[in-house]
């Protein structure tokens, strides 16, 4: 059966969470431990077009006194790992006790059914299976991601969609010669025409600016699978029987225009145009918004095709960590590096948020708090940071990192700072190999310049 899990707590203490279990700490001496001792577990994933993912670990044997202990570690990885590469198939190599909880775990009706119906039904489109077998059967990785060679030339025009304005700049040869910002509301729109109206408004806007048009990068928030976006807010409204007319609404606009298109994740986006304003790759964007986003390039400058959706990923094991609400799992990244941890500690730091407003408002509350030098916000942010660093550890267990950037609202102001120096101080202390290896930062003014629709104009290559 499985054990719960029972740890010291950290070295360094969250000042408003005394009761935080980073997954880190007891993921690596779980580790360290069965490298020696125990027997390999492979874990697989299977995505669009072919692409796989393998994640290598070493459990307890199924004789050893301590097997029980695999369960809730290997399920917080799965959980993990379905979030941060997604996949539709998920093979468990090495232990049928293990892949029979996983899977009964991951069913319609088991505890994780909200995990087996997005990934099936809204995400790729296809039945979520759990498939046992030996260590050696889990088939080899593909992992193709997309090389972006961060190209300017030619006639671009790159946009962003975001919640409240769409962006739009037009690119030529690395020079912005137009950007324009127009307030609209997607999320209110049921009919799929107004999307396409206001995105092919903003395209030919931009390209009337350029003597011709070479082509179309862009981002918006949600799951894009080839410029398909399969679960996007900006749609959330669209009724379920128009959403094929959402599903083909990027390709519908190349058609139009013939010219290579190209729409991903914003998140990727985001560490896109780091990678670009920093000068290197292997950088994991962290956006701490009304949500956390997330996206990255890896060492060799290849956007993976990953979903990055890390608010759903754990990264707390504290059995009364705060639950996740739609997902409803708990200790899942959104609880911590977003606006809903800010409002989350409020209480806890003698703070009582105004009623009757949006929570961009909250959220700026407290923030002008922190700015006036009160002791409950800074403590706000010093928890944040505790959190941040303890969750790059554990990102660094799946990422190859060199970079984390993070940015979004809850880092403007003194905030950004009191994050990053705790994030740092964690790393100092549990994990000292990591502060050499890896940089936390804050965008400087030359990232802010490279925006989120200049960075997806590189996106498409063109061909000549």
């Amino acid at each position: 059966m499985p054990h719960s899990l029972t740890y010291s707590p950290p070295s360094v203490i969250p000042p408003l969470d005394e009761d935080f279990r980073p997954i880190s700490i007891p993921n690596r001496e779980f580790y360290q431990h069965n490298q020696a001792f125990g027997v390999p577990l492979v874990l697989g994933l299977e995505r669009n077009d072919g692409d796989f993912s393998r994640f290598e670990t070493f459990i307890y044997p199924e004789d050893h006194p301590d097997f029980g202990k695999n369960y809730p570690i290997i399920e917080r990885i799965v959980k993990f790992l379905l979030w941060q590469r997604g996949g539709f198939r998920l093979y468990i190599g090495g232990s049928k006790l293990i892949g029979e909880y996983i899977r009964e775990m991951y069913a319609p009706r088991g505890r994780r059914a909200f995990d087996y119906h997005f990934m099936s039904e809204q995400v790729y489109e296809k039945p979520f299976e759990v498939i046992i077998c030996k260590a050696n059967q889990v088939p080899p990785a593909r992992e193709n991601g997309k090389l972006i060679d961060q190209n300017l030339q030619g006639c671009r025009v790159g946009f962003d969609l975001g919640a409240s304005d769409r962006k739009a700049s037009a690119i030529v040869d690395g020079k912005v010669v137009y950007s324009e910002e127009v307030i609209w509301e997607p999320g209110k729109q049921t009919d799929p025409e107004y999307h396409y109206r206001e995105i092919m408004a903003a395209i030919k806007s931009a390209a009337s600016k350029m003597p011709r048009l070479d082509a179309i990068g862009g981002s918006s928030a949600g799951i894009y699978i080839n410029n398909r976006p399969m679960v996007a807010s900006l749609f959330r409204s669209v009724p379920k029987e128009k959403s094929d007319q959402v599903k083909n609404l990027f390709l519908r606009i190349q058609r139009e225009f013939q010219v290579p298109l190209v729409v991903i994740n914003d998140g990727d986006v985001t560490a896109l145009a780091g990678a670009m304003s920093i000068g290197d790759n292997a950088i994991l964007g962290i956006a701490m918004g009304s949500s956390e986003a997330a996206g990255y390039i890896n060492p060799d400058g290849h956007i993976m095709g990953w979903l990055n959706e890390l608010a759903f990923a754990p990264i707390d094991y504290n059995p009364n960590a705060p639950i996740e609400e739609w997902s409803g799992d708990k200790g899942c990244g959104a609880s911590y590096f977003s606006q809903q941890c800010v409002f989350r500690l409020a209480p806890k730091a003698g703070i009582s948020l105004p009623h009757d407003v949006t929570d961009a408002e909250k959220l700026l509350f407290v923030q002008e708090m922190l700015e006036k030098g009160h002791e409950g916000a800074q403590k706000i942010w010093e928890t944040m940071g505790v959190y941040l660093g303890y969750g790059v550890a554990h990102y660094a267990t799946f990422y190859n990192l060199r970079h984390v950037l993070i940015l979004g609202r809850c880092t403007i102001g003194k905030g950004g700072n009191l994050i990053l120096d705790n994030a740092k101080m964690v790393l100092e202390k549990d994990f000292p190999e990591l502060m050499s290896q890896i940089e936390i930062r804050l965008p400087d003014e030359r990232s802010r310049r490279v925006g989120q629709s200049i960075a997806a104009a590189s996106l498409p290559i063109i061909v000549h």
